[in-house]
């Protein structure tokens, strides 16, 4: 499976969804159009077309390309208007529209167990996927096995899961959901879901419109004001008319929704099974939702217009054309063939999350899953699943995998790194230090000022910490530079506005200490900025401009000669692979007082602008070329995982032996 062909495909399905939308305006247009000529030529003296009230039908015959011209243009513009407001309000980044849905920050030093396996499984798929780890939310109120990944980037992506998730599906299972979830952050489907909420609310907002007319006629209206409001009392018609207008814009938003979600859906599962390596991950857990009475409904005030970025339906439909996702029993078959149709029943502990808060309980509607239970008995038992068999022994801690204390000796053990910094790693300030003892400088002169400009920070305990803790990070070398800085991103994720401005501050101090810049010091703070810098500031993300490789030629060949002059391998060699490989058998290799940092920093953001299908293209190529040797040495490993933050363009870095 080609992630990045399907990034190209999901940006010509943006092209598809506007011109539904188009279509979908234009009726609109026409249809207001009937509505407020009608509404005129019952409520007053003469016909907004023809000037006189005379028969309905002359309305055609006299009919005004201008007036039809002035109404399609303020339908046009309001809608434009409302979408525009809308992407306005969820460009923000994923984080936005978690918390819209109600859902809450799980925090790197949670001591809920079930909140922390789920953080974990996240860091396994992040690794999986090769990109760094995204924030997780939990929606707490909602019973509901579902989730969902929002954003507009890999470097502002968020993943949400419900309370019923993350207390109801063994490890594997859960596994399997998030890396659906993932495939979503990295097929572009995320950036392509925010354009749908947007342009499909401003084709509902003429049916709000519609709403509130009816509702202010209800207000009585008494003496001068009664009298000079002769076309008052068609308010109400004008009111259901939009109404109606509006309930053709939802179902025309209805089918546009499903037309565009449901076969990344399927997508979504298989990319899962290739996440995992188990297709009893995600198979089991779509059982388990068959199986499982509230299923995967969602109650936030907001869910029903962002129903297409969710795992699973979020509420019953009459009428399956209006559904977002695949029927259940079919998403099972695609990755499950021989699956006998029976669904999976277990015992769970009811809301194991309240019992430390039974005071929640009784909020939290013990009896909604009496309310829901027969419609979802109704829809899935009429399908190929059964509800009848036994169900399974209740949840053992043994089904949620390792304890956090394990596993977070089995991540020191993996990456090498010991398990103090590790613990490190998970609390922010614990995060700012170890970022900040990658950059502190052998050079006493230099260390003493950086050491100056952390004091200066006026953070209690920072430069002790630092002083304590950058020996060790330090010893760990090159090798480990890039796996650790990654490790403390979560945690910085959670800083605020305030304490990430001083952060970077600092960051860009110690970087200038020295008076100069070096390469490691540019990946490290390309890779810091890219993931974090979304999280707190509106961030403007590149655009394709670049279709050919042929037309960033120059660029190319600064990057590989970086690459070609700071890496293990022979020169020369190493840019003749690489420009090769991406067909540029003439180009010459620049001299190194060519190849500064500035140079570098200046090509690889205009690499950012090609299409999509380009960048895998060249990373791989530089990867290719610095893997000469027969190994990517630490320093080539973080220039390819900057330039690839950079571009928004998640590798996997792999041995030569396996590219």
């Amino acid at each position: 499976m080609n992630f990045f062909e399907q990034q190209d495909i999901a940006r010509r399905n943006t092209r598809v969804l506007v011109l539904l939308f188009l279509a979908a305006v234009l009726l609109l247009v026409i249809l207001t159009n009937i509505a407020v000529a009608g509404f005129m030529w019952f409520s007053q003296d003469y016909n907004i077309y023809s000037g006189s009230r005379e028969g309905f039908g002359d309305f055609l015959a006299n009919f005004s390309w201008t007036r039809f011209a002035s109404i399609g243009l303020a339908v046009a513009a309001t809608i434009a208007m409302v979408a525009l407001l809308k992407w306005l309000s969820l460009s923000s980044g994923g984080k936005v529209v978690a918390e819209s849905m109600g859902g809450t920050r799980i925090l790197p030093g949670t001591l809920d167990p079930a909140e922390r396996r789920c953080l974990n499984v996240v860091e396994e798929i992040a690794l999986a996927a090769t990109m760094p780890v995204p924030p997780v939310y939990v929606m707490n109120d909602e019973r509901g096995i579902n989730a969902f990944a929002a954003g507009l980037s890999p470097a502002d992506a968020v993943v949400a899961v419900t309370r019923g998730t993350i207390d109801h599906l063994k490890r594997h299972e859960l596994q399997g959901v998030i890396a659906h979830e993932f495939s979503h952050i990295l097929n572009g489907d995320m950036r392509l879901n925010i354009h749908l909420a947007s342009m499909l609310k401003g084709i509902t907002f003429i049916g709000d419109v519609g709403h509130i007319l009816l509702r202010s006629s209800n207000r009585a209206r008494t003496g001068l004001s009664a009298r000079n409001n002769n076309g008052g009392a068609m308010m109400p018609m004008l009111g259901l008319a939009l109404w109606l207008l509006g309930l053709v814009g939802a179902a025309t938003a209805g089918f546009i929704k499903a037309a565009i979600s449901r076969q990344k859906e399927y997508l979504a599962d298989a990319s899962a099974v290739q996440y995992t390596r188990n297709p009893g991950g995600i198979g089991d857990a779509l059982k388990v939702i068959g199986g499982y009475i509230p299923g995967t409904l969602v109650h936030a005030a907001r869910a029903a217009e962002m129903s297409h970025i969710f795992f699973g339906e979020i509420e019953h439909r009459l009428w399956n054309v209006f559904a977002t996702h695949p029927p259940l029993h079919k998403r099972i078959r695609r990755v499950d063939p021989g699956w006998n149709g029976e669904y999976i029943q277990r015992k769970v502990e009811h809301y194991r999350h309240l019992q430390a808060r039974p005071e929640q309980a009784a909020e939290v509607g013990v009896g909604r899953a009496a309310l829901v239970a027969a419609a979802f008995a109704a829809v899935h038992g009429s399908g190929s699943g059964s509800l009848d068999q036994a169900a399974e022994p209740a949840l053992t801690d043994a089904d949620f995998g390792p304890a956090p204390d394990e596993l977070e000796a089995q991540t020191a053990r993996r990456e090498d790194i010991p398990l103090a910094l590790v613990r490190q790693t998970r609390d922010p300030l614990g995060a700012h230090v170890i970022i900040y003892c990658l950059l502190i400088s052998q050079d006493e002169a230099v260390r003493q000022a950086q050491l100056a400009i952390l004091r200066d920070a006026d953070i209690a305990g920072l430069e002790e910490l630092v002083h304590t803790l950058s020996p060790g990070v330090q010893a760990l070398g090159a090798p480990r530079r890039l796996p650790l800085l990654e490790m403390c991103l979560p945690a910085l994720k959670s800083m605020s506005l305030q304490q990430y401005r001083l952060f970077k501050r600092t960051l860009l101090g110690l970087i200038r200490a020295d008076a100069r810049t070096d390469l490691h010091e540019w990946c490290m703070y390309q890779l810091v900025r890219h993931y974090l810098d979304p999280e707190f500031i509106q961030v403007k993300p590149s655009r394709p401009r670049y279709a050919r490789l042929q037309k960033v030629a120059y660029h190319l060949r600064v990057v590989l000669s970086v690459l070609a002059h700071e890496g293990s391998g022979e020169t020369d060699a190493v840019f003749r692979l690489g420009a090769d490989e991406l067909g540029f058998d003439t180009m010459a290799i620049l001299p190194r007082d060519q190849c500064s940092v500035a140079a570098f920093s200046k090509a690889v953001h205009e690499l950012a602008d090609c299409y999509p299908l380009l960048k895998p293209r060249l990373l791989k190529a530089m990867a290719l070329a610095a893997g000469a040797d027969g190994k990517l040495s630490p320093v080539e490993r973080e220039i390819i995982a900057s330039m690839a933050a950079v571009m928004d363009c998640p590798v996997a870095l792999a041995e030569p032996g396996q590219l």
